[in-house]
């Protein structure tokens, strides 16, 4: 198993964007340290929360990587990470995650000469993201694994992101994110005030669900502060070919809180469906 980051440049809406990635190789064990790539590993694309970014994962899509044989392939969207902060005069839309979706991920996978047709990871907003991509381009998803996903607004959510606004300017959380974004205050900012905007209230993505044909499971930890089981069930109820995994005792990162159990689940949902297709 090896590793290596770089920057991917893509035009997004009249401007060059940096996008920092890390991507994770599988060796074949038996040629030694040193060996090729194999080319014909299965691929997962980790798609990060709303604050998130490539370090914020820290070792877990190494970890399931390495458990499952897979290559890997982990960013920090813009305005996020290492990747180009956001515009001093950007107010990001309730259309956010759709762009992201939609323009950005195809984008950095044409950059980096990515034709596969990966697996998609999403935690929180990247899970909502990883949905979106899924409705849009049926074709180009193997399948998705969706932690604490987002699909429409619920009060639990707003009343947590208020929560971590008010840490954010009084209780030193500003700080503890400044270790993993270039712009913290660009991150933040971008995040926090599209989510509590009230006319953000509205936003709700049951309406594509439907066009979602890749298998789909969904974990949804029990004590998670952002958002209730309504989300994976909704999701269970319009999505044709899902699986849900409702984990006790564990928050709004299952691979923080459950990571085992994660790993576990994703690798038996993962070989479950390819040998089946």
């Amino acid at each position: 198993m090896s590793e290596s980051s770089g920057f991917a440049t893509i035009d997004w809406r009249g401007r060059p964007v940096a996008i920092e990635y890390q991507r994770i190789a599988v060796a074949d064990a038996d040629a030694g340290a040193h060996a090729d790539v194999v080319a014909d590993a299965p691929l997962v694309v980790f798609l990060h929360e709303g604050l998130g970014s490539v370090a914020m994962w820290k070792d877990f899509p190494r970890r399931l990587c390495h458990a499952g044989g897979f290559r890997g392939l982990v960013y920090s969207r813009p305005g996020y990470g290492r990747s180009t902060p956001r515009a001093p005069d950007e107010a990001w839309g309730a259309d956010f995650m759709h762009q992201q979706a939609h323009e950005v991920l195809p984008a950095l996978l044409a950059a980096l000469g990515i034709h596969d047709v990966p697996w998609l990871f999403g935690h929180s907003d990247g899970a909502s993201i990883a949905l979106l991509h899924a409705a849009k381009f049926p074709q180009r998803v193997r399948g998705l694994v969706l932690l604490a996903p987002h699909v429409f607004v619920e009060d639990i959510t707003v009343q947590g992101i208020a929560l971590a606004r008010q840490a954010y300017e009084t209780a030193g959380l500003r700080e503890r994110l400044a270790r993993y974004h270039d712009d913290v205050d660009s991150a933040f900012g971008g995040w926090s005030r599209i989510w509590l905007d009230p006319a953000f209230r509205s936003w709700n993505l049951a309406s594509e669900l439907a066009a979602v044909q890749a298998p789909v499971l969904a974990v949804q930890g029990l004590g998670d502060e952002y958002g209730t089981l309504d989300q994976v069930r909704t999701i269970a109820r319009d999505v044709p070919r899902s699986t849900l995994l409702e984990l006790p005792a564990c928050g709004h990162s299952p691979h923080r809180d459950r990571a085992n159990d994660v790993i576990a689940a994703a690798l038996a949902f993962i070989r479950d469906t390819a040998a089946s297709s």
